[in-house]
């Protein structure tokens, strides 16, 4: 049987990792080594990235009908809102009702007046 040599599949397999780096600061992207290993911390990130956007994203959302409603009343705050819209059964998203607010706010100032009758 013949010897095989790995020489062509880990040249692939080291080109592969390098292509996938190239953009990485210092010698994340030139040494297969330091590069695997950035690889593998950058998907970790991420990963968590992606998780902490949605967080960020809600907090805008929420940030956004705050201002809405202390536009509208000042007794008003955005936990007496969001409870009021559950009593008067308003199916409304934190996300639709800021994008109401941002394209529209004439409607969401008539939300706000449904849920305070």
């Amino acid at each position: 049987m013949s010897r095989s040599k790995t020489s062509i599949i880990r040249h692939k397999r080291h080109k592969k990792v390098l292509d996938l780096t190239k953009g990485f600061r210092g010698t994340n992207n030139r040494l297969y080594k330091r590069a695997k290993e950035a690889l593998l911390h950058s998907g970790q990130y991420a990963y968590v990235g992606r998780k902490l956007r949605k967080r960020d994203i809600r907090k805008l959302w929420i940030t956004r009908i705050t201002a809405g409603v202390k536009q509208i009343g000042e007794s008003l705050n955005y936990s007496r809102f969001i409870k009021s819209l559950k009593v008067a059964k308003i199916e409304l998203n934190r996300k639709m009702l800021s994008e109401i607010i941002v394209k529209d706010f004439n409607t969401f100032k008539e939300i706000v007046a449904k849920t305070q009758k």
